[in-house]
């Protein structure tokens, strides 16, 4: 009998996709209300003058600007070089961050001899860092590339070396309980502990990599976002500058929501509260 009311309710229901298509078109409108706010205010106070447009261009120009860029291909080029630098200094940085971030998150002996240097050299402001970089590698991309990675470098290097450090000892003790030790102790128990506290690192890297890369392309560089927005600040067009900071923003949104995809399936075993 319970089955006969099923067959006839079910029918009745109403379909569960137009909801599913309601939250997903909501999850993307969301998030482009307050830049939509922005833009209109900032056309606003450039429509009636309130601002001098020759310093804040509207953004009907700057878009107009970027949109000529983009068309003529002139942008095409600069905006590849600074993905390769970009991606280059973020991949060498971020690599040797997770090795040496391994070694001083499992050995104390390690961390005592290499932590204390690591945290002085982080505090040197990386500007001084540019003249040596040159004096040692030239003005070629060797030295971009270098700056980038140093840079990248310690945000990757201080999360992993906390996650593995922070591990919880029950956790250990559990593990060793089940013969877990050496290799097998870090890929079952620390590493997946460590993992979110290294995807937090990476996105960290990755916009200060986009972050550092304007001032690595200032050094005597004549390609690349940078240089297109130098080049803007010389010639006194501001809609170009401005052109240059929207192309840097969509970079790195772009990069650090790749890698926030590839956490969430790497990470898909986790039972967090933005699964709800």
């Amino acid at each position: 009998m319970s089955e006969l009311i099923l067959k006839l309710v079910r029918p009745l229901a109403a379909p569960a996709w137009p909801y599913a298509l309601a939250h997903r078109a909501a999850a993307i409108v969301r998030p482009l209300i307050f830049p939509a706010l922005i833009l209109a205010v900032w056309q606003g106070l450039g429509s009636f003058s309130l601002i001098d447009p020759v310093l804040l261009p509207t953004p009907t120009k700057v878009l107009g600007a970027l949109y000529e860029m983009v068309i003529s291909g002139y942008l095409n080029p600069h905006l590849a070089i600074s993905f390769q630098r970009v991606l280059l200094g973020f991949a060498a940085g971020s690599a040797v961050a997770i090795v040496i971030g391994a070694l001083t998150g499992y050995s104390t002996w390690w961390r005592s001899i290499i932590d204390p240097t690591i945290h002085a050299i982080r505090t040197i402001p990386g500007l001084a860092w540019i003249p040596m970089f040159i004096l040692w590698l030239g003005i070629d991309e060797g030295s971009k590339v270098v700056l980038i990675a140093k840079a990248s470098f310690f945000p990757t290097y201080l999360n992993f070396m906390s996650g593995i450090a922070r591990a919880d000892r029950k956790l250990i003790e559990v593990g060793q309980v089940y013969r877990l030790r050496g290799v097998r102790l870090i890929t079952k128990v620390l590493l997946p502990h460590s993992l979110p506290f290294l995807f937090v690192g990476l996105r960290q890297s990755m916009g200060v990599a986009w972050l550092v890369v304007v001032a690595a392309e200032l050094m005597g560089a004549s390609s690349g976002i940078g240089y297109v927005l130098l080049d803007g600040e010389m010639t006194g067009r501001a809609q170009i500058v401005m052109a240059c900071m929207i192309v840097f923003a969509l970079c790195g949104k772009t990069t650090d929501l790749i890698i926030a995809r590839i956490a969430q399936r790497v990470l898909s075993w986790q039972d967090t509260v933005e699964k709800e």
